[in-house]
């Protein structure tokens, strides 16, 4: 399976026919997930149910996709425990992630139960289409990232407004860890190996979990 690397945004990105590319790359990489936000239900791990998008169908397509920055894990989740993934595209390396070919309104929809809000308003893309950026609000993740585009559709993601400089970085849990590994895999072409050092490197894991320990906890999913 081939990893789809985002050419960078020219002049006059727009999202064309309503679709984006929605980059994911912590837990909604797993479609399983994913596909509580979509459809609504209470996603694996989570302990809340989501009211799901207006538009329920299914991503058209999903890619692997290697953005630049860096994923780092930081601020406590009350889900999984431990430090939650965030995304700075101003520090060096690479993230793995997963990006699902959706409408702007689904993106919009998943943009808001990511921050416990009811679906229903579509994103103003207009500023991150053209400068790569919009911090649309103070919310962990409602800064909005478009990196680039893949085959000619917009890429876009979001994260918080700070960058890994501004915050301490803090140890992911187990079980979030597990989730993200399984992520990677499930997108198809990184191995167990490549995927054990990747995230045992991001900030926040490093010097708290070993590749060999990353590796113990794909050995431990339950879905295997």
């Amino acid at each position: 399976m081939v990893v789809h690397t985002a050419v960078p945004l020219g002049a006059e990105t727009t999202s064309g026919d309503g679709r984006v590319w929605y980059a994911a790359y912590g837990s909604n990489m797993r479609r399983d997930r994913l596909d509580a936000y979509i459809a609504g239900g209470t996603p694996p791990g989570a302990m809340r149910s989501y009211p799901g998008c207006r538009d329920r169908r299914a991503p058209e397509r999903s890619i692997a996709v290697q953005l630049d920055g860096c994923l780092y894990f930081a601020t406590e989740s009350p889900v999984w425990t431990g430090g939650r993934g965030f995304y700075d595209p101003s520090a060096p390396g690479r993230v793995l992630g997963r990006a699902h070919l959706l409408t702007v309104g689904q993106v919009s929809d998943i943009a808001a139960q990511e921050m416990y809000r009811e679906p229903g308003t579509d994103l103003d893309l207009g500023t991150v289409l053209r400068d790569g950026r919009d911090a649309s609000g103070s919310g962990r993740y409602e800064t909005l990232i478009c990196p680039g585009t893949v085959d000619g559709i917009p890429v876009l993601t979001f994260t918080a407004p700070w960058s890994l400089r501004d915050v301490e970085p803090l140890m992911p849990s187990a079980a979030y860890l597990r989730h993200l590994a399984g992520g990677l895999l499930e997108s198809g072409p990184w191995r167990e190996q490549e995927i054990a050092e990747y995230l045992s490197a991001c900030p926040g894991a490093t010097g708290n979990w070993t590749p060999r320990q990353v590796l113990d906890l794909l050995a431990e999913r339950s879905d295997r």
